[in-house]
């Protein structure tokens, strides 16, 4: 049996184990030390109680529910991990204060709209420079691929293969590499776009693949202003979600267009569900099948499937 004498001890020893097989638990490292650190101050050295991980989850004034019951789902896979060694140790139950999260119904955009922003997105400044250049081959690579914005602005040269037309994407939100295959037309954009950008910058240090003027790789900031330079400028407002459009509905956008045309086509979705989940570089397949629940369009679709498919069935009967 392992002995720890303080919840410090208990919380490293858990990080350890979960980052020697890839985990980089960079935010849920750095509150599972906080935790340790109010357990430790309190002089709570014992095995982890449900009493102190709710004490702790409820004492950030600043925490709404949802912010509470996050705090708390932190503790869950530590306790997990500790009860293998101290069986005493006290499993908060899930859900004990609410749920954890609460998903909002993204904005889907429709054609005319991702064709005004791609439009908008040449007509940033300046006009002649890469910068325009930058954001529309950017904002359209993710429609395109749906890959989250932090996959393509960490893109390489070298891992753009326009010859073979798929892109490799390194060690990404959940330490996973995946091949992206894109469209010919696509890389015939990205192609256009690599001869301009090396035409501007024929001797720039940096391997990255989106560039601005200055040959600095572009960061996030500097492609959310860029968006909302653009969102501004066509009048975008709140949307019947509650919500501005973002950036990241670019990938909702692409995810709900794949699955719609996948119901029209009459494919099996059970079937290629988990397909479609490696491609967007999910951990489970449940994250992907939330966009059938999640998206009205979609549920509609669902909806007169299992209508008709019921109505075959009783007559089948």
């Amino acid at each position: 049996m392992r002995k720890w004498s303080n919840m410090q001890d208990r919380v490293e020893s858990y990080l350890q184990a979960r980052r020697r097989v890839g985990y980089i638990l960079r935010i849920e490292g750095a509150q599972l030390l906080r935790f340790a650190r109010y357990a430790d101050q309190r002089g709570h050295s014992q095995h982890i109680t449900i009493d102190l991980a709710v004490a702790w989850a409820i004492d950030s004034p600043k925490s709404n529910q949802i912010g509470r019951a996050r705090r708390l789902e932190v503790i869950r896979p530590l306790a997990k991990y500790c009860a293998i060694f101290e069986p005493a140790t006290e499993i908060p139950p899930p859900h004990l204060l609410g749920a954890a999260r609460q998903r909002k119904t993204p904005h889907i955009y429709d054609d005319h709209e991702i064709a005004l922003l791609l439009d908008m997105a040449n007509e940033l400044n300046p006009r002649q420079g890469l910068r325009p250049r930058t954001m529309h081959c950017l904002f359209g690579l993710l429609i395109s691929t749906g890959l989250r914005i932090s996959e393509a602005l960490h893109l390489n040269r070298n891992e753009v293969d326009l010859h073979h037309q798929v892109l490799l994407v390194r060690l990404t939100k959940f330490r996973k590499s995946r091949y992206v295959p894109m469209h010919e037309m696509v890389c015939r954009v990205l192609s256009q776009y690599v001869d301009f950008r090396d035409q501007r910058l024929p001797a720039v240090q940096s391997s990255a693949f989106f560039l601005l003027d200055d040959g600095s790789a572009l960061q996030y900031p500097q492609a959310l202003y860029a968006f909302h330079t653009i969102r501004t400028k066509l009048g975008w407002g709140i949307r019947s979600n509650g919500r501005f459009p973002r950036i990241y509905d670019l990938r909702h956008t692409f995810v709900c267009r794949r699955l719609l045309t996948w119901y029209e086509q009459g494919v099996d979705i059970d079937r290629m569900m988990p397909v479609l989940s490696t491609y967007l570089g999910h951990v489970k397949v449940t994250d992907t099948y939330w966009y059938l629940t999640g998206i009205p369009a979609l549920m509609e679709i669902v909806a007169k499937r299992f209508e008709e498919q019921s109505q075959m069935d009783f007559k089948e009967r």
